[in-house]
């Protein structure tokens, strides 16, 4: 009978509250509110957005605006009248292509590609990214179709050809009376691009090569244009002359005529619909002993007579083949550069949501609190958005490397590319993963554009280089400096790598809140990290080698230390870019806050990366202290939150109703309008 007793007594309790507890009473409708009213800016976010843009500002505007006036545009006025632009995903494959198709024309047009392949010099090209990175804003399939006409198709004949090739196609490819792409992958063979199976072989009776795809898994895969709108292509195919196989080399073929048939002895087929990019036509190749002129090599690294002899001032295979793989670094750039846009329209969406979005009250009766109240919230979005910030400052780094580049820089460039190509692209996944997910069901919807941009976006883990491999390589690249400073016994001058010529930096046994926030801590643990890693790889690989391996094999089984190395020469490299951007500001509010998402920058990759445990670079005290100061600096940044997003100078048309007055959009008179 007690327990009979007891049990009523916890029902009655649940059904009448008692009267010292408060009486329930009803809550007004959620309004809401612009965060703006609420949120101060104590730093001006026009200076921000400059050392984030970091240059062609007006340009950019100028681009954005074209976009908005279009109907071409896709624009759609949400319930509070705000009006928006992106493409319609309810599209048919068919419709996304033809739409992408029309844009570029909207915007040839309006002279946005003029100069793109005729004028030279770092002006030009910093204009030609900026525009590119505009268009990735508003639609990736947009930015990619423009980018292997002009980066791909263009470049290749910038790099790989000479005067002849220059005058012949140039202006045609920057008008647009032809259209280009790129034909390297095949069904057998993506990253290993040394071991294509496409042949071309040299008729000399008649001064033409002869492009043939031998098998079924030499089909060109993936051919972005190839489907319906290409008329040239550049191929990418081992050439044998003599019986001998040089290697791999570029050249020009006709795939289709002026009035878009496919031409005698070319077979192409469609890729088919995919989880995102469908307004691009990804195509298949196939070469039937297709005949081109011997003009049609591009011959800046190598050349055959007419007789048929095979001329190259390169004579290691090696370094000729590393030749050829130069557009591919301005593809990396712009990859890098568009992931991290993509980075921020996500952010800057979830953050101003989360500024607006009320859940739950703390006290009875309470207010509800807003989402970026929480500190678990706080710490799902603003470490990503540290994070975005660093890797603005390396992607512009990195676009500032390659229009500068020399034939000494190369090396650099393509180990910096192939690594924030990775780190960027990874970040930006990650990131529209967690935006989605704080932004509740509303991130599921199109409109809000999210959701979207994640299977627009995944593509970019792969293409133009297997991050993973891309990662590897960079380890490779950081060996062979290791190796080469040993064997000369000289210091090390390249790769950002002089910090192994100091002395080991020493980690603080206690770490306090003033030490952790300091420039030197977090260099010094970033550079301890790295050099430490390169060499256990090196150590690695060199007992595996002696163990009978070979020295490919013995880096392919090291494969752990290589990822935490190319791990480690990002985040540095990234720190530092950094700190180099932070030291251009003088004094005052803009300088503090990069001092607090630097702070937070270094200390989310030293809590998220377990090397630092694993191999002892920081107690467990150590781990926690940086757990805990992870957690101060999200609450040191809230207040800066929407000024941060406010920043990255994206309009407000490119993001989506749930950014703003989110309850107007969704209201019943909202679906009358439409």
């Amino acid at each position: 009978m007690d327990r009979v007793t007891w049990r009523t007594q916890v029902l009655s309790n649940h059904l009448h509250r008692s009267s010292a507890s408060s009486a329930l009473t009803a809550n007004p409708c959620v309004g809401f509110s612009p965060p703006e009213l609420a949120e101060r800016f104590e730093f001006e976010t026009k200076e921000m957005r400059k050392l984030l843009d970091h240059h062609n500002l007006e340009e950019r505007d100028w681009l954005f605006g074209l976009m908005r006036q279009s109907k071409l545009f896709n624009p759609k006025e949400a319930g509070d009248g705000r009006v928006f632009v992106s493409p319609d995903y309810n599209q048919s494959m068919e419709q996304q292509r033809e739409m992408t198709l029309k844009r570029i024309a909207y915007l040839l047009d309006r002279g946005v590609f003029r100069g793109w392949m005729t004028e030279k010099g770092v002006e030009a090209e910093l204009r030609k990214f900026a525009f590119q990175e505009v268009a990735a804003i508003y639609d990736h399939s947009l930015s990619v179709k423009i980018g292997v006409h002009f980066f791909l198709w263009g470049g290749s004949i910038l790099f790989f050809g000479t005067k002849r090739h220059h005058d012949k196609w140039l202006r045609d490819t920057e008008n647009y009376a032809i259209k280009g792409c790129f034909a390297m992958s095949e069904l057998g063979h993506g990253s290993n691009v040394r071991g294509i199976e496409t042949v071309t072989t040299y008729d000399s009776k008649t001064g033409e090569f002869v492009i043939n795809t031998p098998c079924e898994s030499a089909q060109k895969y993936w051919i972005g244009g190839a489907a319906n709108h290409a008329t040239h292509t550049i191929v990418f195919s081992q050439l044998i002359i003599s019986g001998t196989n040089q290697g791999v080399h570029a050249f020009i073929a006709q795939i289709r005529d002026g009035n878009g048939n496919i031409c005698p002895n070319i077979r192409i087929a469609d890729c088919g619909h995919k989880i995102g990019l469908n307004g691009v036509d990804n195509g298949r190749i196939w070469f039937d002993n297709v005949r081109i002129p011997r003009e049609n090599l591009l011959n800046s690294v190598a050349d055959v007579s007419a007789e048929g002899q095979y001329l190259s001032a390169i004579k290691d295979p090696d370094q000729r083949f590393a030749a050829f793989l130069a557009p591919l670094t301005s593809g990396r750039v712009t990859i890098a550069t568009s992931a991290i846009y993509t980075a921020k329209i996500s952010l800057a969406i979830a953050i101003r949501y989360s500024l607006t979005r009320r859940a739950f009250s703390v006290t009875p009766n309470g207010p509800e609190v807003l989402l970026l109240d929480y500190p678990s919230h706080r710490h799902r979005l603003l470490p990503l958005l540290a994070k975005t910030y660093a890797m603005t400052f390396a992607a512009n780094h990195l676009k500032m490397i390659y229009v500068r580049r020399t034939p000494e820089s190369s090396k650099t460039i393509h180990v910096v590319s192939s690594a924030f190509k990775a780190t960027l692209t990874w970040h930006n996944m990650r990131t529209l993963q967690e935006c989605r997910e704080a932004c509740g069901g509303q991130g599921l919807k199109t409109e809000n554009r999210i959701g979207n941009l994640k299977g627009e976006f995944d593509v970019q883990s792969t293409f133009e280089g297997d991050n993973n491999v891309l990662m590897q390589q960079v380890s490779k690249a950081l060996l062979a400096e290791f190796i080469t400073a040993q064997k000369r016994s000289k210091p090390f001058k390249a790769l950002g790598l002089e910090h192994m010529n100091k002395p080991c930096p020493v980690i603080p046994s206690h770490l306090t809140s003033s030490t952790l926030q300091s420039i030197e801590f977090q260099m010094d643990a970033f550079c301890l990290r790295e050099r430490d890693l390169l060499n256990r790889f090196a150590v690695e690989v060199s007992q595996r080698q002696k163990q009978g391996e070979s020295k490919e094999y013995s880096v392919l089984l090291s494969y752990q230390l290589a990822d935490d190395l190319g791990r480690a020469f990002s985040d540095r490299t990234i720190l530092q870019t950094f700190i180099d951007v932070e030291a251009t500001v003088p004094a005052g509010s803009l300088k503090n806050v990069l001092a607090t998402l630097r702070t937070l920058y270094a200390l989310i990759c030293l809590e998220e990366d377990v090397a630092f445990l694993r191999y002892g670079y920081l107690s467990t005290d150590n781990v926690a202290a940086v757990r805990k100061e992870v957690s101060s600096l999200c609450r040191e940044l809230r207040p800066h939150a929407l000024a941060l997003v406010s920043s990255f100078g994206i309009p407000d048309a490119f993001l989506g109703p749930i950014a703003f007055n989110w309850i107007e959009s969704n209201s019943w008179s909202s679906v009358q309008q439409h």
